[in-house]
């Protein structure tokens, strides 16, 4: 039988059966609203501070007031996983522009208050995933997106429709594709290697700032590693002696193919397993 979880909705911690939003809250009827997701491990936070800066700069992009100061967030967090028996896992984080009593495409009143959910979800052995060794399948398929992507908001259809497009051809995830050049994964930043040199799309508009790929790719760089920030097409992927992904749950995952192409050998590239173990060392040291 599943253990009911606490959650938390708008300053109380309740039972996840005894939770409750508004039907007329924005996030519900809009999809207005912001989210992160960080990742546990140990019971420890990862990346925390990262999450919570982009957290804020999603909020102030939207014009949606900071509901919480910085240690309150962090309390929330650590009573959830504490509450909830944590060991691995997620912390989700929803804060909505708030419930204005009636559905409007202007927006509400400033001092309407903000609705903040979180709640945990268990991944046991979410760091040892065997797919870490196995490697990823993706498809690609055309980029739909609206083009604040550097938004992290609960808008979330298209990229599900593609996930369940990947799902539906035997594959792990999709690569969005525009004006031929890969954005990123349907929930996470896509990179190449090739001929030792890790290549992944610079930020901009276009795609979502990943907290991960910032760490990773400082810790690359930390290695000595080659990096370059640029656009690349499918055929360079393909093409490419490795390729991998990152996210908050998935870290480094390697990518073995990609439509059908095997990428180098077909296996698990040095690059993508080096830089899975560097990031979850230190990460791990840093983690609240």
């Amino acid at each position: 039988m599943r253990t009911v979880r606490t959650v938390y909705v708008n300053g109380e911690f309740v039972s996840e059966d005894q939770a409750h939003v508004s039907i007329f809250d924005r996030g519900f009827l809009m999809a207005d609203g912001v989210y992160e997701v960080v990742s546990v491990l140990d019971a420890k936070l990862l990346d925390f501070p990262g999450h919570l800066a982009r957290l804020k700069r999603s909020l102030e992009a939207l014009e949606i007031a900071n509901p919480l100061e910085d240690d309150e967030y962090l309390s929330v967090h650590r009573e959830l996983v504490a509450r909830n028996g944590i060991t691995d896992g997620l912390v989700y984080l929803q804060v909505t522009r708030g419930n204005p009593g009636d559905r409007d495409f202007a927006y509400p009143a400033a001092e309407t208050p903000q609705t903040v959910v979180m709640f945990t979800q268990a991944k046991p052995g979410l760091a040892d995933a065997p797919a870490a060794r196995t490697g990823w399948k993706v498809i690609t398929t055309e980029d739909l997106r609206w083009h604040r992507r550097d938004i992290k908001t609960v808008q979330l259809l298209f990229p599900s429709m593609a996930k369940m497009e990947a799902k539906a051809k035997g594959a792990d995830d999709a690569w969005l594709v525009e004006d031929g050049k890969v954005t990123e994964g349907t929930s996470n930043n896509a990179y190449i290697v090739k001929g030792g040199k890790i290549i992944t799309r610079q930020l901009s508009h276009d795609i979502l700032h990943g907290i991960t790929r910032a760490a990773v790719l400082r810790f690359a760089r930390e290695a000595q590693m080659q990096v370059e920030e640029r656009s690349f097409t499918i055929e360079e992927a393909q093409d490419a002696d490795e390729a991998f992904v990152t996210s908050a749950s998935a870290f480094v995952m390697p990518v073995v193919e990609i439509d059908g192409a095997s990428v180098g050998d077909g296996k698990v590239g040095h690059v993508a397993t080096r830089l899975r173990e560097i990031y979850l060392d230190e990460s791990r040291k840093t983690a609240v």
